[in-house]
């Protein structure tokens, strides 16, 4: 079984983290994601950066103009990557733009992510129609899940076609804005968590965009089944330094 999917079954709420690979430092990528595991992060988002990053706010942005300029490219990631099975047991996620994916050969990209232990795949601009017509078999054939994004806009009938063809977890963003916008959920936001919540869907939701501490990882936990924070630890990151990552989750988790 996909890593992603035992992690689902765990009777707990989770609490996966989005971090830029090759930031703040080029060679940062594995110690971050050893020490997310050690503080007790249940999946990890390892953002691969690209020059036009539509969904992402500033804070990723920056993190991913310097990624780039630090000399992070698809192949300096899987190199980093190559033994991450020998140190870490969580699931672990490739999240990032289309173009890249393509320009090294979607199903070379795919059969690379398998040897390496990659679980899963999250596409922003992949549309969901185009990966089941045309990727998802390759996506099948190396065993990797690919989750898609719902916004508060997506329509139920689009809710039920991504939730037919998906085999992970429903990225729910919570509001139709960029990453890292959000102090707080307001009464608009929980109604549409709990809207989602009560569709029964066969795979459960995480909640991304605008979680930031503990207080807004327990809203947005009490209607979906974990949840994601990316902006506030980039920023953590870009403050701190990566030797105080246990601080930031331990915080989150309190």
């Amino acid at each position: 079984m996909n890593r992603i999917n035992k992690k689902l079954q765990e009777d707990k709420k989770l609490l996966s983290i989005y971090f830029t690979a090759g930031y703040p430092n080029l060679n940062d990528t594995v110690t971050i994601i050893q020490d997310l595991e050690k503080s007790g992060v249940d999946m990890i988002e390892i953002g691969l950066p690209f020059s036009d990053p539509l969904a992402d706010g500033p804070t990723i942005q920056a993190s991913s103009t310097q990624a780039l300029k630090n000399g992070m490219t698809t192949e300096v990631l899987f190199s980093q990557l190559k033994d991450i099975r020998k140190s870490v047991n969580i699931p672990l996620i490739i999240m990032g733009y289309f173009n890249p994916m393509l320009q090294y050969g979607v199903e070379a990209f795919c059969k690379k992510c398998a040897e390496i232990g990659i679980d899963g795949l999250i596409i922003p601009d992949l549309p969901v129609d185009v990966y089941n017509e045309q990727y998802k078999a390759t996506f099948e054939k190396y065993e990797l899940i690919n989750m898609f994004l719902i916004t508060p806009q997506t329509s139920v009938e689009r809710i039920n076609f991504i939730d037919s063809i998906s085999n992970g977890f429903i990225y729910m963003v919570s509001s139709a804005s960029v990453t890292g916008s959000n102090s707080g959920f307001g009464d608009e936001q929980t109604k549409y968590f709990k809207r989602i919540a009560e569709m029964n869907l066969k795979n459960p939701q995480i909640i991304g965009f605008g979680i930031s501490n503990n207080e807004t990882f327990t809203q947005a936990t009490t209607h979906a089944k974990g949840a994601i924070i990316g902006s506030a630890f980039i920023k953590h990151l870009t403050n701190n330094g990566v030797n105080t990552i246990t601080n930031f989750v331990s915080s989150i988790l309190k």
